[in-house]
């Protein structure tokens, strides 16, 4: 066992050994989830935030914004503030600086944040600008960005020319997929042309039309590097759409059913699964030990990544980290 691996064990065996002390005074406890928009990455991370709160015997009020963005995301959680009776907030900030000021007026108003996925300033919150939050629990961003990057660059043989479609700036999470992406591609495939990032705006038909007029203007494109779900599906529906399903290749940030459809199709050759149902689990199980008086609660807590490919894609043991969204 790895020492992260033993620290996340450790970790789940306090919050877990602190649930009883909680559970007794859960009438008292109440927690908001407020993630980025609808979408599977979000929906799965809302079912492990569900089975903890049935678990731990703790109740969630739930609100998903339609679409990504402060405007969007602000006043939900002004709301959820408004309501007087939630004592944390889990969320996904849309924006590392924009979302500091509307969150620290929660934890002004009494209410503990812990920030999933997404983080606030620089996701430092011992020693950088930004230290309200207990945690920031979610993927190491820029590691999943060279893990992308050598990925594609071994499916294209290790030249050629890139491009990287995304949502939005100054988001966290996807601003270290880039960081990480670009930074092995400068130092380990000096042979390897980047261009991008495009914003989508977290719009999948967006993605789609900024990739088909990539493709258009660049005929000798090698691959594209999608950072998130609507942004690998739309680049990846762009490239079935001109034909070039084989010849540009696609990883796809994010495991959603369409994008290992993509990759069984041969469009897509390397998908990184995150692990959203662990992040909304263990945001509860943080949640709970707070509030039995746990005080030595991590500030950072990474996930980890499945690398699938279509290798390992019917393996159980990776398969399971496949988006599995209930159909409604």
């Amino acid at each position: 066992m790895s020492k992260r691996q033993l620290c996340l064990a450790l970790i789940t065996v306090l919050a877990l050994a602190a649930a009883p002390q909680a559970a007794a005074a859960q009438d008292k406890v109440k927690i908001g989830f407020l993630p980025g928009v609808v979408d599977p990455f979000y929906q799965v991370m809302q079912i492990g935030v569900e089975a903890a709160a049935k678990d731990l015997g703790v109740e969630v009020v739930t609100q998903i914004p339609q679409t990504w963005g402060v405007e969007a995301q602000t006043p939900i959680l002004d709301a959820m503030v408004a309501r007087g009776d939630l004592d944390y907030i889990v969320t996904a900030p849309t924006d590392k600086d924009q979302m500091i000021g509307p969150l620290k007026a929660a934890v002004d108003a009494g209410i503990k944040v812990i920030t999933v996925d997404t983080f606030l300033g620089d996701g430092d919150y011992v020693n950088g600008p930004v230290t309200f939050p207990i945690s920031y629990i979610g993927s190491d961003n820029v590691e999943g960005g060279r893990i992308s990057a050598r990925g594609l660059a071994k499916a294209i043989g290790g030249k050629g020319i890139v491009y990287i479609n995304s949502t939005n700036p100054n988001v966290s999470s996807v601003e270290g997929r880039e960081q990480g992406f670009k930074e092995v591609m400068e130092k380990e495939f000096p042979d390897i042309k980047v261009l991008g990032p495009d914003y989508n705006l977290d719009d999948q038909n967006k993605a789609t039309q900024q990739t088909a007029a990539v493709l258009e203007r660049e005929p000798d494109l090698a691959g594209v590097f999608g950072t998130n779900v609507f942004s690998a599906q739309g680049a990846g529906t762009a490239v079935v759409n001109a034909g070039l399903g084989g010849h540009v290749q696609v990883v796809a940030y994010d495991a959603t059913q369409l994008a290992i459809e993509l990759m069984n199709n041969g469009v897509v050759s390397l998908v990184l699964a995150q692990k959203p149902f662990d992040m909304g689990y263990m945001a509860v199980q943080f949640a709970a030990a707070d509030a039995a008086g746990v005080t030595s609660l991590p500030r950072r807590v990474e996930t980890g990544f499945a690398i699938i490919d279509k290798d390992n894609v019917k393996d159980p043991a990776i398969a399971r980290f496949i988006y599995q969204v209930p159909a409604k």
